[in-house]
């Protein structure tokens, strides 16, 4: 079975206070390698003064993509500590951007890690997870003889109606999950004695929020 495709419900941005020294973590939502380069770079010109902008990311269905950076901290404590939490939260086409305000006291390397790895968690949490599902519209074309049955029959299968157009018969689109599409074409059928004629449409994708247990 695939795995669910998962992202960030929204951009956030989330701030823990360790030791005097400020981490801001500051999550966004992208799809294409240049965009989470320019929201690196917007980070930084906001942040000039500070000490660090360490960053990860993941792009693409299958995280084609992966880029992270300590950014001046010693090498492995911040960049690979943000891209692991986002990976631990199964997350696909998102960048963080982790800025650090030097306090004066440092933090040795197993403290530098601690702090990146759960100040980017900590915003995931913030920022909510989405599944993102495909979905499979049907146009059904349905007589106005049997049109109450059939919207009485996809209430009580929670399918929604995504529009109707009123004809000589009426089609009534209807979004259903990609992998769900050959099994309710057939129960309709199978309902309405095939009477009906269903036409698969495109394809859309829809996103419903996700936690983390359901897996």
């Amino acid at each position: 079975m695939e795995k669910p495709f998962l992202t960030i419900a929204q951009a956030t941005q989330y701030e823990l206070v360790i030791k005097k020294s400020r981490f801001i973590c500051s999550l966004q939502r992208v799809t294409t390698e240049e965009a989470a380069q320019d929201f690196i770079k917007q980070v930084q010109d906001k942040n000039r003064k500070a000490n660090h902008n360490c960053f990860a990311y993941l792009v693409g269905d299958h995280d084609q993509v992966q880029r992270e950076s300590d950014n001046g901290e010693p090498s492995g404590t911040a960049g690979v500590p943000i891209l692991e939490s986002l990976q631990l939260a199964k997350l696909h086409n998102v960048v963080a951007v982790v800025t650090r305000y030097f306090g004066g006291i440092k933090l040795g390397a197993g403290g530098l890690i601690r702090a990146y790895s759960n100040v980017t968690t900590q915003a995931v949490h913030q920022a909510g997870i989405v599944q993102r599902l495909r979905q499979r519209q049907l146009k059904i074309t349905v007589s106005y003889r049997q049109h109450d049955a059939l919207t009485y029959y996809l209430k009580e299968h929670q399918l929604a109606i995504a529009g109707e157009e009123y004809g000589v018969n009426v089609i009534t689109n209807v979004l259903v999950n990609e992998e769900a599409t050959e099994k309710t074409i057939a129960s309709l059928q199978n309902r309405f004695n095939d009477q009906l004629t269903i036409e698969k449409a495109g394809q859309h994708f829809h996103e419903v929020p996700y936690q983390p247990n359901q897996d």
